[in-house]
């Protein structure tokens, strides 16, 4: 594993100027620099794209269309002749290509904290049906988002399970006869560290147990290969990297071979069979559909089906390149204008562990933060002492990332 990285200056760079020259000629390059135009953005450096997507353009006019027309004007009958019904499926299929998974396995629906429950409580299920009552333990991500912490506390407590905090990369060794599931992130939400999907899970799996993956940064922001990868379930949310709106729903993934037996612990009358036949009795819908819940929040749901129109002709593919262009220029220019040792970095330097942020350990980070933003380039801080830039390469360019390497030199100045 990549150790912190302290930043120094390299000799060759002699000031500012070469290093925004650069980064006029790579923008003027770049084939993706177009599609910032499909996004409502302001004249600074918006890098916090991995806690809260930009405004796509065409969102308004069409929640617009969804509240005064499918709600004010047509009302019930949206359910069918504006296919709110479908809607949750639908938009899954939209996200499905972007993180390597065939239509039909994707849901959307619920926040990902309640994904989450439904994944890990379905996973020791399934575990328990295939290795007995002795599959009792749940790995998880040490250093995970807390909230994926907490469900898999109360996921433990309903199974009869217990907790076992575990490094990512400390996983394999862990593994035993005893465990059901393991719950990682595909990158590290503090540092921007991206763990090894496909190794993991062949690993996870050979060992009897199920990989749960949280993709919540990196859903939008690089290749996934859900399917090509045998993952079993994931799950993620839609308003970091794929631009979804606040609070807009998560999605929950389900590997096809596995939906017959899937068993969500969540069931609800949208994931019936017969939904409207107000049984007493629950009978579960046939593959994704039983991923579903209660009623489905159409507003935000729709919001976000328009969003993903941004992702028409694009290839995440692309957006991983540009991505990993993007970082590796920020911290040249991070190398460059701030002085030596104020800095140092947590996102590994090689492109095989790095997500698509930009994680910088500084002293009196919250205030260096506060400032930049005052300054129009907006990052975010995580306690006690963490600056996170998230690059998201779809209105993302280099003369945004030598601005706020610029910038955050002229701030550390000030101290």
């Amino acid at each position: 594993m990549s150790e912190p990285t302290e930043l120094t200056e390299p000799a060759e760079v002699s000031g500012a100027s070469p290093l925004a020259d650069r980064a006029a000629e790579l923008d003027a390059a770049d084939p993706l620099a177009p599609l910032r135009d499909r996004f409502v953005l302001d004249d600074g450096v918006y890098l916090d794209g991995n806690s809260l997507g930009a405004l796509p353009a065409g969102v308004p006019d069409r929640v617009a269309d969804v509240v005064r027309r499918q709600w004010g004007e047509l009302r019930i009958r949206s359910w069918g002749e504006s296919g709110w019904w479908t809607a949750p499926e639908r938009t899954g299929d939209r996200i499905a290509p972007l993180v390597g998974a065939a239509p039909g396995r994707i849901v959307v629906g619920d926040s990902t904290s309640v994904n989450v429950f439904k994944a890990l409580v379905a996973a020791v299920r399934m575990a328990r049906e295939d290795g007995g009552a002795s599959r009792d333990e749940i790995l998880v991500d040490a250093a995970t988002f807390p909230t994926d912490g907490y469900i898999a506390h109360s996921a433990a407590r309903l199974t009869g399970c217990t907790v076992r905090p575990v490094a990512p990369h400390e996983a394999p060794a862990a593994l035993s006869a005893r465990t059901a599931a393991v719950l990682l992130n595909h990158v590290d939400y503090r540092t921007g560290r991206l763990h090894d999907l496909p190794s993991l899970t062949a690993t996870v799996h050979a060992a009897g147990a199920y990989a749960v993956w949280d993709l919540c940064h990196s859903a939008g922001a690089l290749p996934v290969g859900l399917d090509e990868h045998g993952v079993a379930l994931a799950v993620g949310c839609t308003y970091k990297f794929l631009n979804g709106g606040p609070g807009s729903p998560a999605f929950l993934y389900v590997r096809g071979d596995l939906q017959e037996r899937f068993d969500s612990p969540l069931p609800g009358w949208n994931s019936h069979a017969e939904p409207f036949g107000m049984r007493p009795d629950y009978e579960p819908a046939k593959g994704a559909v039983r991923g579903r819940v209660g009623t489905p929040d159409i507003l935000s749901l729709l919001a976000l089906e328009a969003a993903l129109d941004v992702w028409e002709g694009v290839s995440v593919e692309a957006v991983r390149a540009k991505s990993l262009a993007l970082t590796d220029f920020f911290l040249e220019c991070v190398a460059a204008h701030v002085p030596a040792g104020r800095v140092t970095s947590l996102t590994p330097a090689a492109h095989a562990e790095r997500g698509s942020q930009v994680a910088l350990r500084c002293a009196d980070a919250g205030e260096v933060m506060r400032r930049l933003i005052e300054r129009g380039v907006v990052g975010d801080f995580r306690p006690p002492d963490v600056l996170r830039f998230g690059f998201t390469p779809l209105y993302v360019g280099f003369a945004d990332a030598e601005r706020a390497a610029r910038v955050l030199a002229e701030v550390l100045e000030e101290f």
